[in-house]
């Protein structure tokens, strides 16, 4: 069955031409140009992916992205107009998985939602009865649960947004490894890093506060000066 992939964005150009786009690659499209209609759509239909442009009038993107954030993990795709940093870490904090500054190239958003879209179908496939990994990694009281795709610190499941959980374990399974920002994004994001790093020092900030005692003097994800960041378990 095709996915659907919900693109709410006001401009009527731009929405037609992201619409045509993604017809073209075999899926299901659904549209708002507002706000409120697409977070209508978004709790009715359930789709399996939004694009969610920052911009729009009645309820902007940013509020949009919150409140789905709070009732749902569906994958969002922040589309911003400006090229401003602050713009970027603001729709990350709210939960977005991942951002296009305007103008881009329909190749860019196209391997985007490919990308995006990868990790809903592996997610679907772990949590159905098949073949799936049964290893656990364990670091001191922390466990994580590939089969399940869960984090349990002593014991107890710890809530992570589907990119935090994908950072982690690459994170893990490169333990005592320094990781460049760059590679992180090339292996967890799946698309070229170029610009700047708050992408990737985000997700580990909030990494931080869920898995370190002190998050602000952390012993689990260090930070290597001018290098990247380094698992230590």
């Amino acid at each position: 069955m095709a996915e659907t992939i919900l693109v709410v964005e006001d401009e009527p150009a731009l929405q037609e031409t992201l619409a045509y786009n993604l017809l073209r690659q075999g899926y299901q499209v659904e549209l708002a140009e507002n706000g409120q209609k697409g977070l209508e759509l978004a709790r009715n239909n359930k789709p399996d992916l939004v694009i969610l442009d920052v911009l729009l009038p009645i309820l902007d993107g940013f509020d949009v992205c919150r409140i789905l954030r709070q009732e749902s993990n569906v994958p969002i795709l922040i589309l911003t107009a400006r090229d401003e940093e602050i713009d970027r870490v603001i729709g990350l904090e709210l939960g977005a998985d991942d951002y296009l500054t305007k103008p881009f190239s329909m190749r860019e958003f196209l391997a985007r939602v490919k990308a995006l879209l990868r990790r809903v179908r592996l997610d679907r496939t772990e949590t159905s009865n098949g073949e799936v990994s049964k290893d656990i990694f364990i670091f001191g009281d922390m466990e994580l649960d590939l089969s399940r795709r869960e984090v349990r610190i002593s014991g107890q499941p710890i809530a992570f947004k589907p990119k935090e959980y994908d950072l982690l374990l690459f994170l893990a399974r490169n333990k005592g490894k320094v990781l460049s920002r760059e590679l992180i994004m090339e292996r967890v994001w799946e698309w070229d890093f170029s610009g700047g790093s708050r992408t990737v020092d985000v997700h580990v900030r909030w990494l931080r506060e869920k898995i370190e005692k002190d998050s602000t003097n952390p012993q689990r994800i260090i930070t290597v000066r001018g290098a990247g960041y380094r698992f230590d378990g």
